[in-house]
């Protein structure tokens, strides 16, 4: 059944979302009227050659007591792995158990039996394969913003039965206000979110998530394959660091309580193991590393703005900070362990055999300039402030300083220290990425050697740089920052979409798929991109 966001009034939206804290307030006639089972589907994650770690949601006035099966073939004919798990209200009524006893690289369907009997949807899930292996192939998400429109990329790759594993490298859900981003004229009729306010405390991130879960693309996407998945910054706030955010100011308490707030809904929400950092290996043919590089250690990130405040030469003070503050060797991104561990892992993949080392992380890895062209491509009609940008973006780029701080362009010693160590373990670094709402190809370097490449996806539904620049061809702003930026080897700042990376032992193949709308519940495809890179040559193979 399809049914429409419309359709669904805020009464509905409690009974769906966290029932708990619904429930509190409510008169004991009405708790018990109020709806009862498996509210959201199932979804699994953390794939290993022996297990897989399933969740479902059960709402119910008390904690629920569920068993889940797995099985071979759909009609569960014979059961091959069960365990028991509590649906707890203390966890917004969400279960996640891990199941072992599995054989490498093969499809499980599975389910939750509530204590009456009720079942779940079947969902299926793959655990990850051992040895020798020829193929792979995931798919990449990033950036779903529920009111820019429909996860129609969700949706594609639902339908597709190629896929083995799914990452999502963050942005699952935006933490605004209603008619904040987008806004109420950008929105689309019928993906209301829930609740309306800006998400700050435990309720109200739990509430998003359950908004975000009756997606029906997302469920089926969910109930269809394994998904890896690590935040960027809007599962917390606006460009999230260890010591706040862009948007979290006074009148919103403590940083620290909001962002244990939002890491403990993360958990009870997503099928993800409790490790802020995983590594999972896919055969001989890949590690896949899931670094965290928003809250554990991210110092703050530099502003332009505040580089040129005070007035005198702004010019003169970008130079300056380009060839000083700007390469402190003691900014993080990863922090000390993490990077041990991520370092050590690069060189243990490679000494094992493994063909490929994988870094699915959140902001863009590869250099990328702001264009001379673009004073020209901003008429009178831009507000104030984008002007500014430009202007700074202009000065910024002219000192040799990279367009988005945000990413590891405003770390760039902690990048320099990440490429070294893949070059010093020969490894074959392909780093697949998510933040910026376009699709990127770089090629990744350090020292003057090439390092890697960078297979960075499009956004499910939030707006990318095009939005910022109307009336200028996709063909001209690519063009333009080519010519800028030398590591870039293409780029669509245009569409929406998704990416799925095949892996075999000899090549990755990346294709970039545009979906043909998301202003209306669609499954067309635009266009898809291809590239590939050839083993050992860590740079894209030539068009």
């Amino acid at each position: 059944m399809h049914h429409h966001w419309g359709e669904i009034d805020r009464r509905h939206l409690i009974k769906l979302g966290t029932v708990g804290l619904a429930a509190l307030s409510l008169p004991g006639a009405a708790r018990a009227m109020m709806a009862q089972g498996f509210t959201h589907g199932v979804a699994s994650g953390e794939p290993g050659p022996n297990s897989v770690l399933l969740w479902t949601r059960y709402a119910a006035a008390n904690d629920t007591a569920l068993t889940a099966e797995l099985s071979e073939s759909e009609d569960f004919s014979k059961v091959v792995a069960s365990g028991g798990v509590v649906a707890a209200g203390e966890r917004d009524h969400t279960a996640k158990l891990v199941v072992g006893g599995l054989k490498p690289g093969r499809w499980y369907h599975y389910r939750f039996i509530a204590p009456d009997g009720t079942r779940s949807v079947t969902g299926r899930t793959r655990t990850l394969p051992q040895g020798s292996t020829k193929a792979f192939n995931l798919a990449l998400f990033s950036c779903s913003n529920m009111p820019f429109g429909w996860f129609n990329a969700y949706g594609h790759a639902a339908a597709r039965g190629d896929i083995d594993l799914v990452a999502h490298v963050g942005d699952y859900l935006y933490e605004y206000k209603a008619g904040d981003y987008p806004s109420a004229k950008q929105a689309l009729p019928g993906r209301e979110i829930q609740p309306a306010q800006e998400i700050v405390a435990l309720a109200d991130y739990r509430l998003r998530y359950a908004a975000y879960r009756a997606d029906p693309d997302l469920q089926k996407l969910h109930q269809l394959f394994p998904m890896i998945a690590q935040w960027d910054d809007h599962e917390f706030a606006n460009d999230v660091w260890k010591g706040g955010a862009e948007n979290h100011n006074e009148g919103e308490g403590d940083w620290a309580a909001r962002m244990a707030a939002a890491e403990r809904a993360y958990r009870e929400w997503m099928p993800v193991a409790d490790a802020r950092w995983r590594q999972y290996q896919v055969g001989d043919l890949a590690t896949i590393f899931l670094p965290e590089t928003r809250v554990t250690a991210r110092d703050r990130q530099f502003e332009v703005d505040e580089i040129i405040a005070g007035g005198g030469d702004a010019a003169a003070k970008l130079k300056q900070f380009a060839e000083t503050g700007y390469r402190d060797a003691a900014r993080q991104m990863l922090g000390a362990a993490q990077e041990k561990w991520l370092f050590d892992g690069l060189a243990a993949s490679t000494k094992a055999g493994t063909r490929w080392q994988v870094c699915a992380q959140q902001v863009v890895m590869g250099t990328l300039f702001t264009p001379p062209e673009t004073r020209d491509w901003f008429a009178g009609e831009q507000p104030d402030y984008i002007r500014r940008r430009v202007e700074a973006g202009q000065l910024a780029a002219k000192a040799g300083l990279p367009l988005n701080l945000d990413a590891w362009d405003g770390y760039p010693a902690a990048r320099s220290r990440l490429l070294a160590a893949a070059q010093r373990a020969d490894a074959d670094l392909v780093t697949l990425t998510g933040d910026t709402h376009n699709a990127w190809a770089f090629d990744l370097a350090e020292d003057g050697r090439p390092a890697g490449i960078e297979i960075a996806g499009q956004s499910v539904t939030s707006p990318g740089y095009e939005s910022y620049i109307k009336g200028v061809t996709d063909e001209a702003r690519v063009t333009a920052l080519r010519r800028s930026s030398p590591q870039l080897k293409w780029a669509n700042t245009a569409d929406r979409g998704y990416v799925t990376v095949q892996f075999s032992p000899e090549r990755v193949t990346a294709n970039w798929h545009s979906v043909e709308t998301i202003r209306a519940r669609s499954l067309a495809l635009k266009n898809t991109h291809s590239m590939t890179a050839t083993r050992g040559r860590r740079v894209y193979d030539a068009a």
